[in-house]
């Protein structure tokens, strides 16, 4: 079985969004995008690196999908991410996109939970969920996220779309590892282990 892996940059309030350029997505005059590259050091992108190693796919929402179909096709080739970006199998889950140019995509068609499902049944790779914060939010509420990978950012932005927002379902993590590099950034992974459980001191 295949593990469906959410792979995402958090400013240290939660928000999700833009992380990546000051015009990548200003939905619901979101005005701070660009808010990661300030706070990134090498040992964030080697995190990162080492998140797509043993990726056998990646699962995006169609705003992830056309965001990254717009560059890497014509990224740096000298870039080590340009070839294993444009490569690698994409798999997308969209309402509205009929087609998918993109070198290795593939438009799911259905009911979204039942393809993750059926995609999860079916190999026994890693997908890696990456961005696609509505997505990611649809395949939490449906129990198939196996693991979070998370770079936790040092910086405070207070609005924007948040990967856990309201009505997630709560859920204890087992921390498989965490880490803090030398600019202030927490590189988590993390696994869900059924309910939280409560106690009083």
């Amino acid at each position: 079985m295949s593990k469906i892996i959410v792979c995402t940059f958090l400013t240290l309030d939660g928000v999700m969004q833009a992380p990546g350029a000051t015009d990548e997505d200003a939905e619901d005059g979101f005005e701070h995008g660009g808010w990661q590259k300030p706070t990134d050091d090498d040992e964030v992108g080697a995190a990162i690196a080492g998140w797509y190693e043993h990726a056998e796919a990646m699962l995006l929402g169609r705003k992830t999908y056309e965001i990254f179909a717009s560059y890497w096709p014509t990224a740096d080739p000298g870039n080590p991410f340009t070839a294993r970006m444009n490569g690698m199998r994409k798999y997308v889950a969209s309402r509205t996109l009929t087609s998918v140019e993109w070198q290795n995509s593939t438009l799911l068609e259905g009911d979204v939970v039942e393809a993750v499902q059926a995609l999860r049944a079916s190999g026994g790779g890693e997908i890696n969920v990456v961005g696609s914060g509505d997505l990611a939010q649809t395949l939490m509420r449906a129990g198939l996220v196996d693991e979070y990978r998370l770079t936790i950012h040092p910086v405070i932005i207070g609005s924007g779309k948040r990967l856990f927002a309201g009505g997630a379902i709560p859920t204890a993590l087992e921390p498989v590892s965490v880490s803090a590099t030398k600019g202030g950034t927490v590189v988590g992974v993390y696994r869900p282990n059924g309910e939280p459980s409560y106690d009083t001191y």
